[in-house]
């Protein structure tokens, strides 16, 4: 089994108000700082994504990949790579758990990222980790902003 990286942070927020801004691809650039570009290319018949093309710059991670996308309730939504230029894998998930009687959330994230290019372990899950803090950092400041 690969190795992944997870990391969780808290948010002054609701389970649903923190899943509406990860289900907003189209806004990531906003708040993201490694995609460049976000497309929702399908659907569910819940009108949530199922595949989204992504423009990601990472620093030592740069592609143009599209993820499928599985929403499990309310609270979790996992992806894994479909197809990718540079990827050999890109698997991931945000967890939800409600704090306080909802009124925050702790979000947990988990990455799998590996590269058709050959890259130190060590390298990859320091870039995993930066994707994943960048990702709650601007996951916290989008969704406390209101924005």
């Amino acid at each position: 089994m690969a190795e992944h990286t997870s990391s969780s942070i808290t948010i002054d927020a609701s389970p649903a108000q923190v899943m509406a801004v990860i289900a907003d691809f189209a806004r990531y650039p906003e708040w993201t700082g490694e995609v460049k570009e976000a497309e929702v290319l399908s659907t569910d018949a819940e009108g949530r994504a199922e595949k989204v093309r992504l423009l990601l710059d990472a620093g030592a991670i740069k592609d143009d990949h599209t993820l499928s996308y599985s929403w499990k309730g309310q609270d979790e939504v996992s992806w894994t790579l479909h197809k990718s230029q540079m990827l050999r894998q890109l698997d991931g998930s945000y967890r939800l758990a409600p704090l306080d009687g909802g009124r925050s959330t702790e979000v947990t994230y988990q990455l799998t990222v590996d590269v058709k290019i050959p890259m130190l372990g060590m390298i990859k899950r320091k870039a995993e980790k930066v994707i994943i803090d960048r990702a709650l950092a601007g996951l916290k400041k989008r969704v406390e902003s209101g924005a």
